[in-house]
């Protein structure tokens, strides 16, 4: 098994680019089932999550085929086979955005419910609920949720859950829509650019789509869909995530295609904190006082702080001069990277749903584990900056989201190298 072996204090310099988004590539692809010819997708990252959706695509009958790094093509082939199963949807969540193109494409989608996660339990309740109203029949039969409609019917309907909106609830419902009979219209839909970029997406390929980006989304259905070439936006997590690493480390790094407004909320607090955060085009120049200032912050759906930063901002937070509180509003569970931060010499107190962050003047190296995604990212931002050598273990979590993490934290002067425990033996 992989993991990253990290001697922390060097500080970071020079320019990287960031990678097309993870969490729009995903529905998108999936989206591809409902095309008629072949839509190609620029700007898509080579990660694990990608070669999922890429193994599930094949498996419903869509081919794949990548032209170099970036573009992959994609074209249904076989419209016969309309089971996610198991062993793919447990390995990602997202798979689940094979629902609604299934079940608007094919009039059936027999999906597995993908259980809980490393972030707490994040149920499909909204997913279903959504297409139900659109006209599909549901029910659950040995842990799959089996969808069926001979046509859907527009319909004005509510997304809202008990923590806000869903995005990939609103994908599967807008994706369903394209092709239902009449007008569609979301109430509190996820308004994060991931989901326009899904609706941008879906209107090239002949959708009638309006709204996106707010939380009312109509969609008028039209009878099919064709390919297109399209290009995914940049990634707002990954932006983020780079903008951190220079700040912990107290370097100055360039980061190449951020789009600074998907991220205003972070820049804010990231100011407040004393960052120092300049936009020169489409780049965007990172540096840090040596003095970091305490905070507060609340994560919210899109356009507020996003959950997917929040541990990554809590790995900085820890060397601030003070007491700093994050409470977390979106996944009230997502906290495992607490107790591997403590072990790195961080003093963190987790009370409910929000965490107090009492500033330390340096962290220390040690092994820690990593436990999902984005707690894994603020693990390797810590190691960076930890006296010592820190060992993160499990790094396949980060591999899901990061586009070969280590070696582009390594041409910025990181001190980071990934071994292989099966290779020492």
């Amino acid at each position: 098994m992989d993991y990253f072996r990290i001697v922390g204090g060097k500080r970071l310099r020079g320019t990287v680019e960031v990678s097309g988004a993870k969490n729009a590539a995903l529905p998108i692809m999936a989206a591809s089932i409902l095309c008629d010819g072949e839509v190609t997708l620029h700007n898509v990252p080579d990660l694990a999550d990608v070669r999922t959706m890429e193994t599930l695509l094949n498996q419903l009958g869509v081919s794949t085929s990548w032209d170099g790094p970036g573009t992959l093509h994609l074209k249904v082939e076989d419209e016969m086979n309309c089971h996610a199963d198991y062993e793919l949807v447990r390995r990602m969540r997202a798979s689940v955005c094979v629902m609604g193109p299934l079940l608007a494409k094919r009039h059936k989608a027999q999906v597995s419910m993908p259980g809980g996660c490393a972030i707490g339990d994040r149920p499909i309740d909204l997913h279903v609920n959504g297409l139900s109203a659109l006209g599909a029949d549901a029910d659950l039969v040995s842990g799959d949720v089996n969808l069926r409609a001979k046509h859907l019917v527009g319909t004005e309907l509510f997304l809202g859950g008990p923590f806000g909106s869903s995005v990939t609830a609103t994908a599967n419902v807008l994706m369903a829509a394209t092709l239902a009979d009449g007008r569609t219209v979301i109430e509190s839909a996820a308004c994060e650019p991931e989901v326009t970029d899904l609706a941008n997406f879906l209107n090239a390929c002949g959708a009638q789509i309006t709204g996106h980006g707010s939380p009312r989304i109509t969609i008028d259905g039209v009878k099919n869909l064709h390919g297109c070439v399209y290009s995914i936006i940049p990634d707002r997590i990954e932006t983020g995530t780079f903008i951190i690493a220079a700040a912990i480390t107290n370097g100055e790094v360039r980061v190449r295609s951020a789009r600074l407004e998907h991220l205003l909320a972070m820049v804010d607090r990231l100011r407040a904190v004393g960052v120092n955060i300049e936009r020169e085009g489409d780049d965007v120049v990172v540096s840090s006082a040596r003095r970091l200032e305490p905070t507060t912050i609340t994560t919210q759906p899109f356009p507020g702080f996003p959950t997917d930063l929040q541990a990554q901002m809590m790995a900085l937070l820890c060397l601030a001069d003070g007491n700093s509180i994050i409470t977390e509003k979106i996944y009230p569970d997502r906290f495992m990277h607490v107790a591997e931060l403590n072990r790195l010499g961080a003093h963190l107190r987790k009370e409910g749903p929000t965490v107090i962050i009492e500033g330390v003047k340096r962290l220390v190296g040690a092994p820690v584990m990593a436990s999902d995604l984005r707690a894994s990212a603020a693990l390797v931002l810590a190691g960076l900056v930890a006296k010592g050598e820190t060992l993160v273990n499990r790094v396949y979590h980060i591999d899901r989201g990061y586009e070969k993490i280590e070696r582009r934290l390594r041409a910025l002067g990181a001190d980071i190298e990934r071994l292989n425990r099966a290779t020492e033996d």
